[in-house]
């Protein structure tokens, strides 16, 4: 662990003030502005950034501070607590997350990555789509709200993580645990994961999609591990530790684990479908009935291949010492992604069987399962995606499957609605971004996605009764 102020932090604390004469998108520049990295390696992390984002946060947001119960878990994860007037209502559970992955190769950036520039609509920097704009459109409705007097009837639950790109399990894990010992059970959570994809981002259909993620998959790394006598390349054997493992990780790839089209991408294709015309809509109609064939569709692209199949990527291989030594081991890693349903055991099994070579050894470096799947059927997700409707009248909504990792892996153990949708518009180039280059956010972006919050708030934790419609029935939850 290290310490260190920057002249970012500085620029930062003094765009904080005054509050209220700063926008949405100054407040989200001067966040960027806190090079709160998460680094694999934990010797690398530097809480300094963290507490002084906690101090801006503090500065920046007087209102929601007056209102909230702030608690400080583990090195630098933030809990607030907005009491409701109803304790017999579940609380509602809104999280984002304060870390960013790093920005290597600075200089190709258009604009500095932690300089928090405002440019020609955007605001420009590390964060501003993972998950800074989370955060501080979060805060603003709060603010927002606290200002306007707003009292909320059911109890609000604020939580921001400081790990999540490597995992969570010293952010949102803590702060699972500590609910799960106060007995907490959230009506519903909402957390990044999914967006609205703009018309021709994706190839479902035509239109404007707000995808809420339901489920997320899971995650299994294998290590494969060939070995050999050793010595001279001069009287090599007829394969070696290499050649082994290489058609061990042939086989491999040339058997992935089959398509399915059932559970969350039926969902998503049912609900799609009345908004596309011709074949294509009695297909994903009925993706029961033809789910070889939307399989077999969705399999040509690596981006909805992966919504249909454990995929099986090879990212690591290594072996040998110098080019006239034989090899003694040779290992590679292969990580897979699970679709909710299949197990890590399963898998595991699928791999056995795929290379067919007792001597390569198989060992298991990390596993994690894929999610719950929330429910929705639920009144809860009636009500968000009610919410979603009334703030951007132009969009389909559909439950989808994330198929990275959020902060809601550990969050689901205290609800069973977990949901992933940051209520911002993707264009196609625009998931590049992410994790990428010139990560950016246009202005009208983050100006939407705190009216989408405020109006979030109102709604699920507000009035005495809201009204949402299930299954053509209005209802109150």
């Amino acid at each position: 662990m290290r310490s260190s102020i920057g002249l970012g932090w500085v620029l930062g604390m003094l765009l904080a003030a005054p509050a209220q004469a700063r926008s949405p998108e100054q407040h989200l520049a001067a966040a960027i502005t806190f090079p709160t990295i998460s680094h694999e390696s934990t010797t690398e992390f530097d809480v300094a950034p963290f507490l002084a984002l906690h101090a801006w946060l503090e500065t920046t947001y007087p209102q929601a501070h007056r209102v909230l119960q702030r608690e400080k878990i583990a090195a630098a994860s933030l809990l607030y607590t907005w009491p409701g007037s109803d304790a017999s209502l579940a609380p509602i559970l809104l999280t984002s997350h304060l870390d960013v992955v790093p920005a290597p190769d600075p200089e190709s950036w258009t604009h500095p990555p932690f300089a928090g520039v405002i440019a020609d609509g955007f605001v420009w920097g590390r964060g501003a789509l993972d998950d800074k704009a989370g955060l501080v459109a979060t805060f603003e409705a709060l603010e927002s709200l606290a200002g306007q007097g707003f009292r909320p009837r059911r109890t609000l639950l604020v939580a921001f993580g400081h790990d999540e790109e490597v995992g969570g399990e010293q952010g949102a894990g803590a702060i699972t645990q500590r609910l799960e010992a106060a007995g907490v059970r959230a009506w519903f959570s909402l957390d990044e994961g999914m967006a609205i994809a703009e018309a021709g981002a994706t190839t479902l259909t035509d239109l404007p999609l707000a995808l809420i993620g339901v489920a997320e998959k899971g995650y299994l790394t294998l290590k494969l591990t060939a070995r050999g006598a050793g010595g001279h390349s001069s009287t090599p054997p007829p394969s070696t530790a290499i050649g082994r493992l290489s058609r061990a990780v042939v086989r491999l790839e040339e058997r992935p684990l089959p398509a399915r089209t059932q559970g969350v991408v039926s969902d998503m294709l049912s609900a799609v479908a009345p908004h596309t015309g011709g074949i294509q809509r009695l297909v994903l109609a009925w993706p029961g009935l033809f789910g070889p064939l939307i399989g077999a569709r969705l399999a040509k692209e690596p981006s909805t291949n992966a919504l249909v199949r454990t995929t099986t990527a090879v990212t690591m291989i290594d072996g040998g010492i110098k080019a006239n030594v034989l090899p003694r081991e040779a290992a590679a890693r292969v990580n897979f992604r699970l679709l909710p349903g299949d197990e890590s055991a399963e898998v595991i099994e699928h791999v056995r069987r795929a290379i067919d070579d007792p001597e390569i050894e198989i060992e298991v470096e990390t596993a994690s399962e894929a999610s719950p799947v929330a429910d929705v059927e639920s009144e809860a997700f009636a009500l968000l995606s009610q919410v979603i409707e009334e703030s951007a009248p132009d969009v389909i909504v559909s439950p989808a499957l994330v198929v990275g990792g959020t902060d809601t892996t550990h969050y689901s153990k205290i609800s069973d609605n977990g949901f992933r949708f940051l209520p911002i518009r993707f264009g196609a180039k625009d998931f590049e971004r992410v994790h990428g280059r010139d990560e950016r956010l246009s202005v009208e972006n983050i100006r939407f996605a705190v009216t989408f919050f405020e109006r979030l708030v109102r709604r699920a934790a507000g009035e005495p009764e809201v009204a949402v419609r299930i299954g053509g029935a209005l209802r109150s939850p």
